[in-house]
């Protein structure tokens, strides 16, 4: 779903290849609380980081975990949505706030019901 895609950039009308890269915790590589998920587009790296509150948030609301593999499609989903409505796709680093990721985490398990299964992440990805 949102691990691999294709999306144009809504003002250069530029195709944008982004693949899923890794996922890591922030607070040990830039002392943030945060998860931060890597895409490479077109071969450039950009990040997209989801605030650890948003776990918390998550199981206080519905008793369910939030997996890596559902953080990985949230944020390929917000990237997604943001080049295609216009956000810098130039910048390095995007950042969500927990209603974000909680907005799309909601959109991201409809479509999994809807398709039966969590997509696999690609092995061996580091």
């Amino acid at each position: 779903m949102y691990e691999e895609f294709i999306v144009n950039d809504r003002w250069s009308g530029e195709p944008l290849d982004c693949r899923w890269n890794g996922t890591f915790v922030a607070i040990a590589t830039r002392h943030a609380d945060a998860v931060d998920v890597r895409f490479d587009v077109n071969g450039r790296t950009l990040w997209v980081a989801l605030p650890c509150g948003a776990w918390a948030a998550q199981k206080e609301r519905s008793g369910l975990v939030l997996t890596d593999a559902l953080a990985v499609q949230v944020a390929g989903r917000f990237l997604k949505q943001s080049i295609e409505e216009g956000l810098d796709a130039q910048r390095q680093i995007h950042t969500m706030t927990v209603e974000e990721v909680l907005h799309h985490l909601d959109f991201v398990v409809t479509e999994v019901k809807a398709r039966g299964e969590m997509p696999a992440l690609p092995a061996g990805v580091a």
